[in-house]
């Protein structure tokens, strides 16, 4: 006989104060990055940041709409469900970063722009990594929703 034992969480209102931290933060860099003080004021972003802009704001926007619905109702799959959509959006992002590359570095004496590729590819590896975490722990939980409700 075989026993699966569930992982406790956080209460629910310590989960609910997470969801509002995350979507504060959300908010936060959303004013940031397109009203004060811009993007446009960070010495080594080149004016080909407007390029990914647009998928930096989908992504914020995205987190802030999955924390929103989270706060209000929270099953484990579609935790994970908002997981693989916020996680899918982000790895746009860190691609599209990587073939606009919007860094100058400048005559720096360190490498620069290598250590910031070594980190994109560190950043999508591990995204993808979360996203399979995210499409396992969903499907896992929707046979499970599906097991309970066939007894």
């Amino acid at each position: 006989m075989t026993t699966a034992t569930v992982k406790s969480r956080p209460s629910a209102g310590a989960r609910r104060f997470g969801y509002g931290v995350a979507a504060a933060i959300n908010i936060v860099l959303l004013y940031l990055i397109n009203v004060r003080p811009g993007w446009d004021v960070v010495p080594f972003l080149t004016a080909d940041t407007s390029q990914i802009i647009p998928l930096v704001n989908a992504s914020l926007l995205a987190g802030l709409v999955v924390d929103g619905i989270q706060s209000v109702r929270d099953p484990r799959w579609l935790v994970a469900l908002g997981g693989l959509v916020t996680t899918s959006i982000g790895v746009a992002v860190l691609v599209r970063t990587w073939q606009v590359f919007p860094f100058d570095f400048g005559d720096a004496g360190f490498n620069w722009a290598l250590l910031f590729r070594f980190g994109l590819v560190v950043a999508v590896a591990g995204a993808l990594i979360g996203f399979v975490v995210q499409a396992v722990t969903l499907g896992r939980e929707l046979h499970r929703a599906g097991s309970s409700v066939r007894r």
